[in-house]
């Protein structure tokens, strides 16, 4: 029986985002478990709660990380719908946000990723990092400076998903990028199972009129339905009153009622606060 093989080890801080070619080590028996174990829990993920259970709690027993971004190519050309899943924040939904913003890091990252014979890539974060801009800063913040980054392709070649692992430094092992490597075609059926049913629950369940929120706008009207005040939801999220107040707005006309007890009422209702 051949036994699978771990990749090199990464790269120093600062270099440039490298691909893994196979090494000569092997996966201890631990990490073979920990991967059967991972591949039968990735079969029964059916929705975004399952998703967020299993990535945020038995994968890390296989891929530490304090930040996981999955993209998934969206209909228009060069775009990609984005979620991020984290235990470190509140509102995780920051990371994607970031990531979409700045159009450029998905844009080289899978560039880069295709130009080498589409491994998995290393990089750093932060200071002398080749991982920049907002979203690096706010991955720095949280010590997740190292990044492995690994997509799927269509028929075509295209890049279908892409899927980033941020992790601190000290979580990294030298097989980290294999296991990202085997994990990832189980990763990303469980992502795209996830987000059937989501999108046909919203098709199915959300009254005529009624748009869907987006996951930040979701966030808020949960701090709302808790009786929380904009006041007190920006300290909860570090925003401003203003910001959130804005959001509200939005939220109602989203929604096309007139307070906030209404707008709480509406989407619970069309089951538009999903978990």
């Amino acid at each position: 029986m051949v036994e699978p093989q771990v990749t090199a080890p990464p790269q120093a801080q600062g270099a440039a985002p490298t691909a893994f070619a196979g090494g000569a080590a092997l996966l201890d028996s631990v990490q073979v478990e920990s991967l059967l174990v991972n591949i039968d829990a990735s079969l029964r993920v059916h929705a975004r709660a399952h998703f967020f259970g299993w990535t945020q709690g038995l994968l890390q027993s296989l891929i530490p990380h304090e930040v996981l971004i999955c993209a998934l190519r969206a209909r228009a050309p060069a775009s990609f719908r984005v979620d991020s899943f984290s235990t470190v924040l509140p509102d995780a939904s920051t990371f994607g946000e970031l990531l979409l913003r700045d159009a450029s890091v998905v844009s080289e990252l899978t560039k880069t990723w295709k130009q080498k014979r589409c491994r998995p890539l290393a990089c750093e974060v932060g200071a002398g990092g080749t991982l920049g801009g907002a979203l690096g800063r706010e991955l720095g913040r949280i010590g997740a400076t190292r990044v492995f980054a690994h997509g799927s392709q269509d028929a075509d070649g295209e890049v279908c998903g892409f899927f980033v692992f941020a992790a601190a430094p000290a979580a990294v092992g030298p097989a980290t990028p294999h296991l990202v490597e085997l994990a990832l075609p189980f990763l990303h059926a469980a992502w795209i199972r996830s987000q059937t049913l989501e999108t046909r629950e919203r098709a199915c369940l959300a009254p005529a009129g009624v748009a869907a929120l987006t996951a930040r706008e979701q966030e808020i009207l949960r701090w709302i339905c808790l009786g929380k005040s904009n006041g007190e939801v920006g300290a909860i999220l570090e925003i401003s009153p203003l910001t959130v107040k804005n959001h509200v707005q939005k939220i109602l006309r989203r929604l096309n009622v007139v307070n906030r007890a209404q707008a709480v009422a509406k989407a619970l209702e069309a089951r538009l606060l999903g978990p």
